[in-house]
């Protein structure tokens, strides 16, 4: 496909489905992470939950397919990943489902306790996937312990080391101004100048962070591709913060989205033509060459691909057209109506 080889192909589209994933699913992990900071009573907290409510889900299709993407088209960098991050990957994967539980059940219950307990699942379950996300992704470009086998040597502990530990903080420092930017451009009132100012206020912060962790990741693996993504990534987020603190809402969201969008594409450049490497030997690395499935199963998924991404992108961005107004707390029933309604 345009002379390139199916497995580099396959590779810039697994990275496109994660930077489909981090930059969507980046701004409600910040929403809820920024339930607590926010929201001063009920009814803002239901403003802001109700901001994320009609997309979460479809946000999460972006980590389904790339998962299913990467087991189809890179079994053994499949393999290799979740035998050796097993126990990082089993609290995202725990924390994702108590996050979404606390969206189906929340409203369930009359108790404050009740909502209470949902709105703790909520914040945990945003914060620990966000920061383990950055974790896994920085110990991937890094490159971890990987024997002949292609066997995973270290344990978590080799994981928690100071470069993944600084990815974890960059990653919940980026969702936390993405979601402010979200939540500003989302609603109306006191809530929405709030979230403006926070987001100009935790911007700075990730800006400094970010720039520190992607400057020790080009140091360390980058390349001339990867040194343009995250220069321009840069200057989004300034951007960003920029058009927030001159009330141009739309504007700074957009610049937070392709931060986040550059920045992880940086990471794929910078890890390009490897997959997973080894940071025991270079020869032990996983590369799109050695980790890749059959020619054969990468042309079938091509044409699946070719004929199902329109599809899933058309009814998102439906979605999005649909839900575009800005939510208040006008718009929130009071106890009694919400009972009367049933």
């Amino acid at each position: 496909m345009f002379g390139l080889e199916l497995t580099t192909v396959w590779f810039v589209l697994i990275a496109v489905l994660w930077i489909g994933y981090f930059a969507l699913e980046g701004f409600d992990f910040g929403v809820g992470m920024l339930v607590p900071v926010l929201a001063r009573d009920e009814t803002e907290r239901r403003v802001m939950i109700n901001t994320v409510g009609p997309v979460w889900d479809g946000n999460e299709v972006w980590l389904l397919v790339a998962g299913g993407a990467t087991f189809a088209a890179f079994p053994e960098w499949y393999a290799t990943l979740f035998s050796g991050f097993y126990l990082p990957l089993l609290l995202i994967i725990v924390a994702l489902i108590l996050r979404n539980l606390s969206f189906e059940f929340r409203h369930k219950g009359d108790t404050a306790a009740w909502r209470a307990r949902w709105d703790a699942a909520l914040i945990g379950g945003s914060f620990v996937t966000a920061f383990l996300w950055g974790v896994a992704f920085a110990n991937i470009v890094a490159g971890v312990p990987i024997d002949a086998d292609k066997e995973f040597t270290g344990n978590l502990l080799t994981l928690l080391n100071p470069f993944g530990l600084l990815g974890g903080v960059v990653l919940v420092l980026l969702f936390l101004t993405h979601g402010a930017m979200f939540v500003a451009l989302k609603t109306d009132g006191d809530i929405r100048h709030r979230a403006r100012a926070l987001a100009v206020r935790i911007g700075l912060a990730a800006a400094a962070a970010a720039v520190v962790f992607l400057v020790w990741t080009q140091v360390q693996t980058g390349s001339l591709g990867s040194a343009a993504a995250f220069v321009l990534g840069a200057a989004c987020l300034l951007a960003g913060i920029g058009a927030a603190a001159a009330g141009r809402e739309g504007w700074a969201f957009l610049g937070t989205f392709l931060t986040i969008a550059l920045a992880v594409g940086g990471l794929f450049l910078a890890l390009f033509p490897d997959v997973m490497p080894s940071s025991t030997s270079a020869a032990f690395s996983l590369t799109t060459t050695n980790a890749a499935a059959t020619p054969y199963t990468l042309e079938i998924m091509t044409w699946v691909a070719v004929v199902f991404t329109p599809i899933v992108i058309g009814y998102q961005t439906w979605t999005y057209w649909v839900f575009r107004k800005r939510i208040s707390t006008h718009h929130i029933p009071t106890a009694d109506l919400a009972a009367a309604r049933g």
